[in-house]
């Protein structure tokens, strides 16, 4: 498990473990909420923010893991990814403190960026599945190991980052985990057209 993730199992309160077992995982406790004034300007309505967020175009990744001590894979859709650092070479991603696939990615401490193309709006619909559904997700996907990490790479996807956990951050409701990029590839040679996200549809550039 990388360093980073281990030192997050701790300051999420985790118990510790005897050398070799894995870290108990508990969700981050929500951010402490404040009474607003009468004379204070009242925090933005979360429909608005969404609504004016979501004119924000975005590509979609499927983030994936290797199962531990015998659980299955992990993976979630996110559109909340983005390049971090040239030097060193770092991708950050956001994940909402209540997810139950980051404590697995977290307990593994590598993951994949699967970035999807135009085709595969079933494959992001598959793993945008959350609770008791988690195991399904890969079900009908074909994927193998990656290069470094071994987390799962998706077939036919138009490129992949494969990395370790560096650091985990938070950011109000959500986490911003920074990865160490250990292996890398794209497709160049396919129809390289990626699946967009934009005011709640999926779509791709046109010709």
């Amino acid at each position: 498990m990388a360093a980073a993730a281990v030192r997050y199992l701790r300051s999420a309160g985790a118990p510790a473990s005897a050398p070799g077992q894995p870290h108990p995982v508990a969700p981050l406790p929500r951010p402490a909420l404040r009474a607003v004034g009468a004379d204070e300007r009242g925090p933005v309505a979360p429909d608005a923010f969404r609504r004016v967020l979501g004119h924000f175009a975005s590509g979609v990744t499927v983030v994936t893991a290797p199962g531990v001590d015998g659980e299955p894979p992990a993976g979630f859709a996110c559109q909340s990814f983005a390049s971090l650092s040239l030097e060193p070479p770092l991708v950050a991603f956001m994940v909402a403190r209540t997810s139950t696939t980051w404590p697995r990615i977290a307990r593994a401490g590598v993951f994949c960026v699967n970035v999807l193309g135009a085709h595969q709006e079933d494959v992001c619909r598959a793993f945008a599945v959350s609770g008791s559904r988690t195991a399904d997700k890969f079900a009908g996907v074909r994927h193998t190991p990656s290069q470094a990490t071994g987390s799962p790479r998706l077939a036919g996807v138009p490129a992949w980052i494969d990395c370790t956990v560096r650091a985990v951050h938070t950011g109000g409701d959500h986490l911003i985990v920074v990865g160490g990029v250990e292996a890398l590839g794209a497709d160049d040679a396919a129809d390289t057209r990626p699946l967009l996200f934009h005011r709640g549809a999926f779509g791709t550039f046109g010709d």
